[in-house]
């Protein structure tokens, strides 16, 4: 257990809380990527919240103010999509220095405008403040089309492992970005995954609606951490094959850039660790795999392994060899600040 999920546990158990349905109209509480509320005359809502905070998760001086804006909401939107759940509302919280409430703040709206259209999303309220260091905070509202409810908790043995997209394009834009190349034209496509992620909500909606996941969220803090979040979850364990994993790929100039850090940066290791991909990690029965190739986007859906009896997560490479996956994904409880090199 790391120790963000230490904090949320103590969190848990010292606040009044809702885990699973209730009669206070929740569905599912805490625990998983949003909570489900009941409605009348509908299916329901899903409700998750988001912190975007300058030197924890973005940089003022080095990451555009456009897509900081952008990605403050589209990754609090990634929270409803793995939850199968259609963006539709959002609170907005901000905290400004006095010397980010002109120019800065002015393209941070304008990137949150585009994630808001790109969504279909609508801001319904907010507050600012004064603060020392940026802060955005979003609540973001999800519709439930559909009766059917996906969370963490239903993978069982011999449930099919699959993510989604490209894993580790995030983070190799990220550190790109550390370099002083965000606003470099000729590197757009490699940045464009950590300044500008689109969450797969027609998957996300499609993979609900079908009833064809067990088990399901979004891969924000890396696949070694958010695969053993959901294995913990469900009760179960993991066997996956590295080199079935859609991993980024470096091209020579990239790893150029890169320089004296790259033999470390593996395109494994950034689809493993990375984190930031805003794709889905979900399970999927056998007897549901043949509805799967219906789904949207099934070209780039890759299955990376198995659920097991064992409650141990593991990793087979191409020899043969098999090892612990260690959740070595983003946790800001454990994670050094990044250097601005």
């Amino acid at each position: 257990m790391t120790r963000e999920d230490q904090l949320i546990e103590r969190i848990r158990r010292a606040v009044p809380s809702v885990w699973g349905p209730s009669k206070r109209g929740v569905r599912l509480g805490i625990g998983h990527d949003a909570a489900l509320l009941a409605a009348g005359g509908g299916f329901g809502w899903a409700v998750s919240c988001d912190a975007f905070l300058e030197g924890i998760h973005f940089f003022a001086d080095r990451h555009p103010p456009d897509s900081v804006g952008y990605k403050s909401l589209a990754r609090a939107a990634s929270d409803l999509v793995a939850m199968g759940a259609k963006p539709a509302y959002f609170l907005l919280t901000l905290g400004l220095p006095a010397k980010r409430t002109k120019g800065w703040l002015e393209n941070f709206l304008r990137g949150v405008a585009r994630a808001a259209r790109s969504l279909d999303m609508r801001l319904i309220g907010g507050d600012t403040t004064k603060a020392r260091w940026i802060t955005a905070n979003l609540t973001v509202f999800g519709r439930l089309e559909t009766e059917s409810v996906v969370g963490r908790t239903g993978a069982r043995p011999g449930d099919r492992l699959y993510v989604s997209g490209t894993l580790g394009r995030a983070q190799l834009g990220l550190e790109l970005m550390r370099r002083g190349y965000s606003r470099k034209r000729a590197l757009a496509p490699q940045l464009a995954p950590h300044l500008y992620p689109v969450p797969p909500v027609e998957l996300g909606m499609w993979l609900v609606r079908n009833r064809v996941p067990s088990a399901m969220m979004d891969l924000s803090d890396g696949l070694s951490t958010d695969l053993t979040r959901l294995c913990r979850a469900s009760g179960v364990g993991a066997r996956i094959r590295a080199e079935r994993i859609p991993a980024v790929s470096i091209s020579p100039l990239v790893r150029k850039i890169l320089g004296h850090a790259a033999p470390a940066l593996t395109s494994r290791k950034m689809a493993l660790d990375g984190g930031d991909d805003y794709q889905l990690l979900f399970a999927v029965p056998p007897r549901r795999q043949p509805k799967l190739r219906k789904a949207p986007g099934f070209s780039r859906l890759t299955c990376i392994g198995e659920t097991t009896r064992d409650r141990r997560v593991l990793i087979r490479d191409e020899h043969g060899r098999t090892r612990r996956l260690d959740p070595a994904g983003w946790d800001p409880f454990r994670q050094k600040r990044p250097k601005k090199t």
